[in-house]
């Protein structure tokens, strides 16, 4: 699914305008965004939790050369889906 059969299904559940749609799918994005920027997680309760990981420095071999090369440390995004999600995908 991407942006415009997102945008299309959230307008055919609500009876929002598409463009409407995109809107508010754009802020909510925005609002997730700002508040793992500011080191928060973000709960939706049944669906899951998005929240920022840090990876450790690490050694690691450059693949074309096999040179041992130090990767640095980075915050990355996790999410961990919730019981709902995990239920309504396993079937």
């Amino acid at each position: 699914m991407n942006l415009s059969d997102l945008k299309k299904s959230v307008s055919d559940a609500t009876g929002m305008k598409q463009d409407d749609a995109e809107k508010v799918i754009k802020a909510m994005t925005a609002s997730i965004e700002d508040a793992l920027k500011a080191g928060d997680s973000v709960v939706f309760v049944g669906f899951g939790t998005f929240a920022v990981a840090e990876r450790p420095a690490r050694k690691g071999r450059n693949p074309a050369t096999g040179q041992e090369i130090q990767i640095p440390a980075t915050k990355t995004v996790k999410f961990k889906p919730g019981k709902t999600l995990k239920e309504a995908v396993a079937g």
